[in-house]
């Protein structure tokens, strides 16, 4: 099938993958150049996944951080968007096949397809134990969390309610502290007093982490305080412990230290790990390009890969390193910061080559990270040209909301964020619990 899009033929050709963080920035800096840019994505918004667990946790309603893609680009003339997937390149036709059959010629490509969720070999966890990537996991997790407790309130068995009343969250990243921190505030704080027949605030809430700490890109000090405020909220802290089987009615855990046990729950949320897009694969085979332990695509220092400069692939989807002057070379991390900095980087570097100029190879400038723990508790690591600054609670929140307002796309979500949160922070409640399908998933056994 022919490309759907008219384009100059004088003009080159740019084919987008992915409208992430990578691809969105990558887009946005060749605004005004002088190429016509297809750019396609298998949804039709542009997504702020920081604040995902927000939507997942019944915090905020999905329009509040996501934006649709058209609208993004309605006055970037030299784009044209299209909703589809792409599932094979061919390189040496300069060829993008999307799933429906449609074919997207291109003279330059940057990939930023994104990551998806890994189990480490045991995909079929994920029936039981859903991850947070789309609105549409966040949709799911939300109709788990909330029906759970439903389900609770008609339980007449006190050990079958304990199950329904158990809450787990596996992986002690950011987005698991973040999401035990806010179902610990869900049970305590918003809905007590709703129910008649259980205490929403007796339930538990379990957070699940491999390694001997959470949050572990960040300093050891950091990393104890978000652990104390964890405890603070009423989040059981178990780390040092390795899930080693998931069913419809629990997990099995085997810590570093004692026997194994089980959890009785029918509420498990998966954040232990990420796996590059399987499109990683489709690139691989048809470059010859090396793919990491993660299926991340190997790069050159400019982002390109070897024998293709034509091709750029950034983001979560990239095993890139960072070059910076006086440094070795370090690899850079999966965070929404890297992402938009590798895709300026690929579009500037993809007009030096049209301009006949040397390209630059990919230096990540690190600002820092944080994370929010529940209501007035976070914690924050900088890096400042005075050095790392590193504080925590609630000038920690603080700082944490404000960034994430200001990195919000458009004007209106800002403020809708902005009242939802202010209103929330003073009664308490979280108003976008609404679900659809009101019977719990079937469970086996």
């Amino acid at each position: 099938m022919p490309s759907p899009t008219a384009t100059n033929p004088a003009r080159p050709r740019v084919v987008v993958i992915g409208c992430g963080f990578g691809g969105l920035e990558a887009t946005k800096a060749l605004c005004n150049a002088p190429v016509d840019i297809t750019l396609v994505d298998r949804t039709n918004h542009h997504l702020f996944q920081p604040l995902l667990y927000q939507v997942a946790t019944a915090g905020l309603a999905a329009p509040a951080i996501a934006a649709p893609v058209r609208h993004l680009f309605r006055k970037q003339p030299n784009v044209t968007t299209l909703l589809g997937e792409a599932n094979r390149i061919d390189a040496a036709a300069r060829i993008v096949h999307l799933t429906d059959g449609t074919a997207l010629p291109y003279d330059h490509l940057i990939v930023a397809a994104g990551a998806t969720h890994s189990y480490f070999g045991r995909d079929e966890w994920a029936r039981f134990a859903p991850g947070l990537k789309t609105l549409d996991d966040a949709f799911e997790i939300r109709r788990k969390v909330l029906l759970a407790f439903e389900t609770a309130e008609k339980e007449l068995d006190p050990a079958r309610r304990a199950g329904w009343m158990n809450f787990v969250v596996i992986g002690g990243g950011p987005t698991g502290v973040e999401m035990a921190g806010t179902m610990a505030e869900i049970a305590r704080q918003t809905l007590p007093g709703e129910f008649r027949r259980i205490d929403p605030a007796s339930a538990k809430v379990l957070l699940v982490e491999g390694s001997p700490r959470v949050l572990q890109a960040m300093p050891e000090d950091l990393s104890r305080r978000a652990t104390e405020q964890l405890l603070k909220l009423g989040v059981e802290v178990r780390t040092a412990s390795r899930v080693t089987a998931i069913d419809a009615r629990g997990l099995e855990v085997r810590p570093a230290e004692g026997e194994p046990y089980r959890i009785e729950s029918r509420c498990i949320i998966w954040a232990a790990g990420v796996a590059a897009s399987p499109l990683g694969r489709e690139i691989a085979a048809a470059t010859g390009a090396t793919l990491d332990r993660a299926g991340r695509v190997v790069v050159e220092p400019d982002l390109s890969l070897p024998g293709h400069p034509e091709i750029s692939v950034v983001g979560d989807l990239a095993a890139a390193m960072s070059h910076l002057a006086g440094h070795e070379p370090r690899p850079v991390p999966g965070v929404s910061p890297a992402a938009k900095q590798m895709g300026r980087t690929a579009a500037g570097n993809l007009l030096a080559r049209l301009e006949g100029r040397p390209t630059k190879p990919f230096r990540y400038r690190d600002y820092g990270s944080l994370a929010t723990i529940g209501r007035n508790a976070g914690v924050v690591d900088l890096t400042t040209p005075f050095g790392r600054v590193k504080f925590s609670g609630y000038p920690a929140w603080l700082f944490w909301l404000f960034a994430h307002v200001y990195f919000l796309i458009g004007f209106r979500n800002r403020m809708v964020v902005l009242f939802d949160w202010a209103s929330a922070y003073w009664s308490r409640q979280r108003y976008a619990r609404v679900v659809t399908d009101i019977e719990p998933a079937p469970v086996d056994g």
